[in-house]
């Protein structure tokens, strides 16, 4: 393990206006996407699609990294170049999803564990010297009655700790992504609770397992209220419960918070971390690992057909520049009222 130059990388995926787009969906998770649109997801689709984002012109401005799916990192964009190729000509960095998903876990009804771990080494070894230079690895935890259970909050730690372990252990930076679900009618203080809980038993397991803390990002969610919980917490009110609960939890030596949108639509993502960013500085980077958030202008404008790429990488590279500007406070509404590609 190259500790220096995980740090560099870990520092380049936060470096200032940038953050990740999160590319890595399933098999099954982006034929939902398509059948959305009314597009059969077939390989040569997938990657149509994808290198809509990897080739926009001027992306690096403000996306730092793109983490991928195995099938994608192992394709090649149209002009024969591999994705890993294509990501690193305009510096952006390549990355893998490692996990193999959630997973019953046995003895905690309705409850999940993140699986993946038996031939991580490898894979890990493989996907470096494929191109990838950082990794992910989801855990989620739901809120419902008697749920997280100290089981599901204990089980996911430590998978993230190990997997966290074994990906710097390959020269990869890991991404650590505890998830506390959005969906339900908890309020915001029971998110905040979750989330104080699930963080800070993943920094103990992330010590026991000697995570150098300085080449790694974590990639929370949001303090949010439920998503049909009938009090919508207010912007002003997620950004001051996420960063209090950071504070209380994250070590200043982690480089920075990739959040995760979780299910909040595009612009409230980008509100909620323009709002985070205005309470003054941290001792990490505030930034950004989006999904949907990033995407769903972009697939409704694309819709199978590869002359709407131009208009499609205009709506992403919209929605990267507003996430960018959310990076320092400085994201408006006016923002969004400019066209897109302006």
């Amino acid at each position: 393990m190259d500790k220096q130059q995980l740090e560099t990388t870990a520092r380049a995926m936060v470096a200032p206006n940038k953050g990740i787009l999160a590319a890595d969906e399933s098999t099954g998770t982006i034929k939902k996407r398509f059948d959305s649109i009314g597009v059969e997801s077939t390989a040569a689709s997938r990657i149509g699609y994808r290198q809509t984002f990897f080739t926009a012109e001027g992306a690096n401005e403000n996306i730092s990294g793109v983490i991928l799916y195995d099938e994608t990192l192992r394709q090649s964009i149209s002009d024969g170049r591999t994705v890993p190729q294509a990501l690193n000509d305009v510096g952006i960095l390549p990355g893998i999803k490692v996990d193999t998903g959630a997973k019953p876990l046995s003895g905690c009804d309705g409850e999940t564990v993140t699986e993946g771990l038996d031939g991580l080494r490898e894979r890990c070894q493989e996907y470096y010297e494929l191109g990838a230079r950082f990794t992910k690895w989801r855990a989620v935890y739901k809120i419902a009655e008697g749920q997280p259970s100290y089981a599901c909050i204990i089980a996911n730690a430590h998978a993230l700790a190990r997997y966290a372990a074994i990906a710097q252990e390959c020269g990869l930076v890991p991404i650590v992504e505890p998830e506390v679900l959005m969906e339900g009618d908890h309020s915001i203080e029971a998110c905040e609770n979750v989330s104080q809980w699930a963080w800070s038993e993943v920094f103990q397991q992330l010590y026991y397992m000697n995570v150098n803390l300085e080449g790694m990002l974590l990639k929370p969610n949001m303090i949010i209220s439920g998503s049909t919980c009938e009090t919508q917490a207010s912007v002003q009110e997620v950004a001051e419960a996420t960063v209090r609960v950071l504070n209380r939890v994250v070590p200043p030596a982690v480089p920075g918070i990739a959040f995760l949108s979780g299910g909040q639509s595009d612009i409230l993502a980008t509100e909620h971390l323009n709002a985070m960013n205005q309470l003054g500085s941290h001792p990490w980077e505030l930034s950004y690992s989006y999904g949907r958030a990033l995407q769903a202008p972009a697939l409704a404008a694309w819709a199978g057909q590869e002359a709407n790429a131009p208009a499609a990488q205009a709506a992403f590279l919209h929605r990267a520049r507003c996430n960018g500007a959310a990076r320092t406070g400085s994201y408006t509404a006016e923002m969004e009222a400019a066209p897109a590609g302006v």
